[in-house]
């Protein structure tokens, strides 16, 4: 029998992304955990952050940010990324990770993290305790060996997820979409 309790963020796993943000000059990079899809046409994604965070007023003012998926052997930098304040430093450079000129946005792609997702920011949505940006994605970059037949193949990039407050490799399956039609 299950048991009541009081509602909170439970929802889980989720994905651990890093969102980069300014431009080559002057950039920062915020670990965001609250984000995913909202539509498939366009392809509508969004990040929620909280207004303090430093990264907050600089997507609010360029209209763009990158949506970065880290792989397992970013998880140091990602959980690094989520922690400091780009207020105080260079996350760029304390976190050893390299700026990728992007192809339709001014916003830099981490050229660590196999996929990136340049985003154009379309609305902001006030929630509460986190503003919701939503991005249209103009362009995705991956790493080649993560391509198969123009897509890419999500489950060997070998991402990160996060789960309560630790984070996993998502790349087990278990099945394929449609088995309970089989």
């Amino acid at each position: 029998m299950k048991e009541n309790l009081e509602p909170t963020t439970v929802l889980a796993p989720i994905p651990a992304v890093m969102v980069s943000c300014g431009d080559m000059e002057n950039s920062n990079i915020t670990t965001i955990a609250w984000t995913g899809v909202l539509n498939s046409e366009p392809p509508l994604v969004y990040v929620s952050i909280r207004p303090t965070r430093y990264s907050y007023e600089i997507i609010k003012k360029s209209g763009e940010f990158v949506i970065n998926l880290p792989d397992e052997k970013l998880v140091w930098q990602t959980d690094y990324c989520g922690t400091k304040s780009g207020k105080e430093e260079d996350k760029f450079k304390n976190a050893h990770l390299t700026k990728q000129v992007c192809k339709l946005v001014k916003a830099p792609a981490i050229l660590e993290c196999p996929i990136s997702l340049e985003c154009k920011l379309k609305e902001i949505k006030e929630l509460g305790s986190h503003h919701m940006f939503i991005g249209e994605i103009v362009n995705i970059s991956a790493n080649k060996e993560f391509i198969e037949n123009g897509k890419v193949n999500i489950p060997n990039a070998k991402l990160i997820t996060y789960l309560g407050s630790e984070y996993y490799v998502a790349d087990k399956k278990v099945g394929d979409r449609g088995i309970c039609l089989k």
